[in-house]
């Protein structure tokens, strides 16, 4: 044998290979991913409290020329 075909033979191995981890750790189809079940949480009342206006600094009314 030749090393162009020892290599391909090993290339057609390695790829079976990925193709076969490819299959095997990724399922296939619309009963691949299970979604869970939703747990539906009642929203609750947030109290309000007024706040006071932040604080300005000062105005400048008349800019000297």
């Amino acid at each position: 044998m030749r090393a162009e075909s020892v290599g391909g033979l090993l290339g057609a191995i390695v790829a079976a290979a990925v193709l076969a981890a490819a299959f095997y750790y990724v399922p296939v189809g619309p009963m691949a991913r299970q979604t869970p079940a939703r747990v539906e949480v009642p929203p609750t009342q947030v109290q309000t409290v007024p706040v006071a206006p932040a604080v300005r600094g000062p105005v400048v009314r008349e800019v000297p020329n």
